[in-house]
């Protein structure tokens, strides 16, 4: 199954995402901080990148533009998952390149991994 890194602040989330990828057979990795996934993302790609927002140290938006930016380019997806649903928000990070926008609060977790499964079928066609 696909390997996920999942860059988010909150433990809770962390713990209860990876729980869920687990159960469904993924690989997960994590990171509490933008820079601490980006070293990993460069150290194990992922398939697929959980992107949080608001974060310490460096922003979503910080570490979507570096792993955009990455030479070699990261071959992988990236997805916000994120509480801020402002349609600025969600334009930005579009156009920014990520691949998918999911607000956390929209989504369970089931549905969450259900939607990370799909984009990865996508990518394997």
């Amino acid at each position: 199954m696909a390997k996920i890194l999942i860059i988010d602040d909150d433990p809770f989330i962390l713990d209860m995402y990876v729980l869920k990828f687990k159960e469904r057979g993924f690989e997960v990795e994590t990171a509490a901080d933008a820079k601490a996934g980006l070293k990993l993302l460069k150290e194990k790609p992922p398939e697929l990148v959980l992107l949080d927002i608001v974060m310490p140290i460096m922003d979503g938006f910080a570490a979507l533009r570096e792993i955009k930016e990455a030479k070699p380019a990261f071959p992988g997806k990236v997805v916000m998952l994120t509480n801020l649903g402002q349609k600025e928000d969600v334009e930005r990070a579009m156009q920014m390149g990520a691949d998918d926008y999911i607000i956390k609060a929209h989504f369970t977790p089931t549905e969450v991994v259900d939607k990370v499964e799909s984009l990865l079928q996508k990518q394997e066609r």
